[in-house]
């Protein structure tokens, strides 16, 4: 439904039908064409020929095979897709589709003054479209379509007055329409649609009084809708969608009161809907979604007694939908979704039973469904989700037996389910989660084989799930979590082959998992937590290769954990805590060298902690807590750098806390707590921040954390240090003498070798500047490495530049793919320390975090210094983020990950690292995304390692428009510099553009206190702002969009003391998300300070 294509099926069917007679006329021409005598065609004109035949000849050798029949010296003579008149003048070629591939440059269009149509569409051709074909005066339709023209439409066809028919779509034209076009006064039809025209639609456009169809859709047209088009009144269609235009549709539309198809959708228009739309009263299709229209429905519109297609979603309509809106008998499609709509559904709705869809998504529609929606007997899809719907369902569903789609979410719904409501057995997606339903599932569910979806969560639904729910060939995902259904799990989900999703948590779910479940190969995620499940975990599922995450927690499974768990290689969460397990951890788990949480709490495992769980490389969260575990933390635990959580406690670990942890840099949080542990604890700021309760209750921790004693010198020590300290006074004297006369020679030789050393200084500092530090490679042979698979760093190989250097893409010997950054010989030179920037390097090369760019370390040589760095394949979220057809896919879940990721990134510089990191460069450029949309941040190489107290440079990196204001006046840079660019980031994404314009008005002077609110926050909403080219964010995502938003705002505070500080930001992005002060389609941006 919201994939509309701009040329719909209803679209093309009507531009078929409005040119039945061009086709009558085109046909009698080509009929009159073939009956011309064979003899005379012997007398065509040898200037025709010479043109045609010097054309093909500037084809490839493809296109001249393909038009091997032009021979001779007549055209007129079986020659492909050339027509002659009874004189022997060509008058039509026709090569639609042929796969011609040149241009028309050497195309003499002045040697065809009869040629009438000329129809050379969907081929290859290049290049511009030649000035010279202006004159073909006799021209009536000309078609070079869907090729790859560039360029202008030249302004020469104006000079085709006799023309009827110009159709340019589908290539790469640029520029403005042009103003000649006026002259065209003939023409019929006009469609320069799918091409990249710019600028706005000429007035004059109103002199071509002929015009029936007039399709632009899919260019970059911008300014306002001419209210000269309301002269066209013998228009039939009018397409004008997927353009930028702006302002308000003109009441002159009105006028237009032969027009069938209304396309003005995926623009900017603004105003209300005219109410003389409603004299068009012919039209059958109207789309106008995806604009910015506000006001109310107009009841006129019940006057369109003929419309089968009423788009107006996405928009910001008001109001109640009108009870005229029931006098649409003919309606088949219509879709009102995502707007702000009020009030009920009319009971009127129920006269439009020819109606195939109904969509009122996502308004705030109120009270109950009347009971008229059972006269829609078509009705196939049928959405209300969230709304502020109530009451029962009318019993009257059970009419609607051709249901393919019906969601009802995100309401307040209450009681039972119709009993036959699925009674036609075709039903493929039902969603009803987050109401209030009650009772159980009719029985006539468990027959519907077509589900393809099944969300049910959040209800108080009861029943027995063996017996309410069957096979489903075609299954792909069910969610019945978080209700009241019993009994036990049937081997029958093990015959739904493909579902990738089984959620059943938070019920009274009893028995055992069935081993048949392990059949059901395409799964992708089982939730069966929270319930009352018993028996031990089947060891099939070891076969579901495809599975991520497998959440069993929460319930009575006792047994081992089936060393069959290595094979799921693709798992990413394991959670078995609260159970009943025992035996050892299996050191299988290993294997799964993807798994990011892993948690076992609550069981009985015993022994020590596997040594293999160090090898999890990807994991961020491990709790083992609350089991008997014994013997010492094995030391490989302190390999998983990119730990953030961390909890053994209640255990009975001894020994001490192994080394190896103070390499854990990503460590956040850690509970230790209740076990035998000894000794110091790790030298890391997750230990050091740890609370007294994490730490408590062990055999004899010390350190610097709140409640531990420090890790004093025992009282042996403490004698051995006295007795040592007598004999020190009677060495002292007699070493002191060594000492000074071992300081004269030194001295003595230290002179003669600087002389020396001053004679050999030049050589020398050329060799120190050929240093190699790469970690765990042998620098030297990478760098030849690098140099050779970028051919001497070849511009083919650049994928980026920035002040400090360019950026390679380099595919190693061993197929590994790394950047390259080049540092600017500029750059390099003027180090006054280039030990000190050695040193810089591989501590930032040591940087471990998920959402950092690893930096593997740097080569540099007389003759090319560079940084290499880990490749990330989707690149610059600023590349995402400007391209239309990413940022389409670039949903908000996607957008609200890459902020958190970037948060918890810039908090671990900040806040984890010693002395603390400020990345000084924070801009979308820098923000790489991997294939999973997961945020990398990059470009450490050209940042400084700085303490708080010592942050004064002369020069600064950061890009302009995401720079701090105080860097304006003073040249002091802090972690609240970084903090201010992740706002500006922040906003970006959510907008979609830098928000440059957004930024300076809501921190304008007046606006700097709470006191006052510049009047845009107050007029504006939220969803005004937001990035347009997709839908807005639904529950769940909306509540994540508006704190972005608000911490966005605090980071942009003028102030940078008023600023929250990093660690606090991805702090507040890891808990839930707050609720909603109000709907969302009515926050203003004044609730966001």
């Amino acid at each position: 439904m919201k994939s509309l294509l701009n040329k719909p099926f209803f679209s093309i069917f009507l531009r078929i039908l409005f040119l039945l007679p061009h086709i009558f006329n085109l046909s009698f021409m080509l009929a009159f064409a073939e009956q011309i005598p064979p003899t005379t065609s012997l007398f065509g004109n040898n200037t025709e020929a010479e043109a045609l035949l010097k054309w093909k000849a500037s084809l490839d050798n493809q296109s001249q095979s393909l038009l091997s029949s032009w021979a001779g010296i007549s055209p007129c003579i079986n020659w492909t897709g050339i027509t002659c008149d009874n004189s022997g003048s060509v008058t039509n070629l026709s090569l639609a589709g042929f796969g011609l591939r040149g241009t028309l440059y050497d195309f003499n269009f002045s040697s065809f003054p009869t040629l009438f149509i000329l129809d050379i569409g969907n081929n290859s051709l290049l290049g511009t479209i030649p000035h010279e074909i202006g004159k073909l005066r006799s021209l009536f339709a000309i078609s070079l379509a869907q090729n790859n023209l560039t360029g202008l439409i030249p302004s020469s066809v104006g000079n085709l007055t006799n023309l009827s028919i110009l159709i340019l779509w589908g290539n790469k034209l640029s520029g403005s329409i042009p103003r000649e076009i006026r002259f065209l006064e003939s023409l019929n039809e006009l469609d320069l649609s799918s091409n990249v025209l710019t600028g706005r639609i000429p007035y004059s456009i109103g002199n071509l009084t002929n015009l029936s169809i007039l399709v632009l859709w899919g260019n970059k047209l911008s300014g306002s809708i001419p209210r000269e088009i309301g002269f066209l009144e013998s228009l039939n269609e009018l397409d004008l969608a997927s353009n930028v235009l702006t302002g308000r549709i003109p009441y002159s539309i009105g006028n237009l009161k032969n027009l069938l198809a209304l396309h003005l959708h995926q623009n900017q228009l603004s105003g209300p809907i005219p109410s003389s739309m409603g004299n068009m009263t012919m039209l059958t299709d109207v789309s106008l979604f995806q604009n910015s229209l506000t006001g109310a429905i107009p009841s006129s519109v019940g006057n369109l007694r003929n419309l089968s297609i009423l788009y107006f979603w996405s928009n910001r309509l008001s109001g109640s939908i009108p009870q005229e809106i029931g006098l649409l008998g003919s309606l088949n499609k219509l879709d009102l979704s995502e707007n702000v709509l009020t009030g009920g559904i009319p009971s009127s709705i129920g006269n439009m039973t020819m109606l195939t869809l109904l969509s009122l998504t996502r308004n705030n529609l109120s009270g109950r469904v009347p009971l008229e929606i059972g006269q829609l007997g078509s009705l196939v899809d049928l959405r209300l989700f969230e709304n502020k719907l109530h009451g029962p369902l009318p019993l009257e569903m059970n009419n609607l037996t051709h249901l393919n789609i019906l969601y009802l979410g995100n309401n307040k719904f209450m009681g039972q389910l119709p009993l036959e409501l699925f009674k036609g057995g075709v039903l493929v997606n039902f969603s009803a989660p987050y109401n209030y339903f009650s009772g159980s599932i009719p029985k006539v569910l468990k027959n519907c084989t077509s589900l393809y979806r099944v969300r049910l969560e959040w209800n108080q639904l009861t029943g027995n799930v063996s017996e309410v729910f069957g096979v489903y060939p075609h299954l792909d995902y069910i969610d019945l979590s978080y209700n009241h259904f019993y009994g036990e799990l049937s081997s029958k989900w093990g015959g739904c082959r493909d579902m990738t999703s089984l959620k059943i948590s938070n019920n009274n779910i009893s028995g055992e998992i069935p081993p048949e479940l392990g059949k059901a190969t395409q799964l992708h995620l089982i939730d069966l937590s929270s319930n009352q499940l018993e028996g031990t975990i089947p060891r099939e599922l070891g076969g579901l290769k495809l599975l991520y995450k497998l959440t069993l927690n929460d319930n009575h499974l006792s047994g081992v954990i089936p060393p069959d768990i290595k094979m799921l290689s693709e798992l990413e969460t394991l959670d078995l805590a609260s159970n009943n397990l025992s035996g050892l951890i299996p050191k299988q788990l290993g294997e799964c060298s993807k798994l990011l949480l892993l948690n076992l709490s609550g069981n009985k495992f015993t022994e020590s902690i596997p040594l293999e769980i160090g090898f999890l490389h990807s994991l961020q969260d491990l709790d083992l807590s609350c089991n008997f575990l014994t013997r010492e933390i094995p030391r490989q635990l302190g390999q998983l750098q990119r730990l953030e959580t961390l909890n053994v406690s209640h255990n009975m670990l001894s020994g001490l806390i192994p080394s190896t942890f103070n390499d854990m840099l990503s460590l956040t949080t850690v509970d230790i707590s209740s076990n035998k542990l000894q000794g110091p604890i790790p030298d890391t700021k997750a230990f050091h921040n740890a609370s007294f309760e994490s730490l408590r209750d062990n055999m004899g921790i010390c350190g610097k954390a709140s409640g531990l004693k420090p890790c004093n010198l025992p009282e042996s020590s403490k004698a051995v240090k006295r007795r040592s300290n007598k004999v020190m006074i009677l060495i002292v004297p007699s070493l002191l003498g060594c000492f000074l006369l071992v300081f004269a020679v030194i001295g003595a030789l230290f002179i003669l070798f600087k002389r020396a050393r001053k004679r050999k200084a030049e050589p020398e500092n050329e060799q120190d500047r050929n240093i190699f530090s790469i970690l765990g490679h042998d620098g030297k042979k990478l760098y030849e490495n690098i140099v050779e698979a970028t051919e001497e760093f070849n511009s083919n190989y650049c994928i980026g530049e920035g002040g400090y250097g360019t950026v390679y893409k380099a595919v190693m010997p061993a197929e590994q793919v790394v950047s390259v950054k080049k540092l600017h010989q500029s750059q390099t030179d003027n180090l006054p320390d280039f030990k000190a920037f050695e040193k810089e390097v591989c501590v930032l090369a040591n940087i471990r975090h998920r959402n950092i760019v690893k930096m593997y370390g740097f080569c540099s040589h007389a003759k090319h210094s560079f940084l290499v760095y880990e490749f990330i394949e989707r690149g610059s979220l600023r590349k995402i983020i400007t391209s239309e057809e990413q940022a389409i896919e670039f949903d908000w879940i996607k957008r609200l990950n890459v902020v958190k990721g970037v948060a918890g990134a810039l908090s671990y510089l900040h806040h984890s690292c010693c002395p603390p990191i400020i990345h000084r460069d924070i801009t979308s450029n820098n923000i790489l995304l991997d294939l999973e949309y997961e945020a990398h941040v990059s470009d450490f190489g050209t940042s400084r390692l700085l303490m708080p107290d010592s942050s004064n440079w002369t020069a600064f990196a950061g890009l302009f428009g995401y720079t701090a204001p105080e860097l304006a006046y003073t040249m002091k840079v802090t972690e609240k510099c970084d903090v201010y660019s992740f706002g500006v980031v922040t906003m970006e994404v959510m907008i979609g553009r830098h928000p440059g314009d957004l930024i300076s008005t809501l921190l304008s002077p007046d606006s700097s206190s709470s006191s006052s609110m510049p009047p845009i926050a107050q007029h504006t909403l939220l969803k005004d702002v937001l990035d347009q080219r997709i839908s807005l964010p639904r529950t769940g995502a909306a509540e994540g969009v508006v704190h972005m938003m608000k911490i966005a705002i605090a980071c942009l505070h003028p102030n940078p003391q008023s600023r929250p500080t990093m660690e606090k930001i991805s702090l507040e992005l890891t808990t839930k998300w707050p609720p909603l002060p109000k709907d969302f389609c009515t926050i203003i941006l004044g609730d966001l300070f």
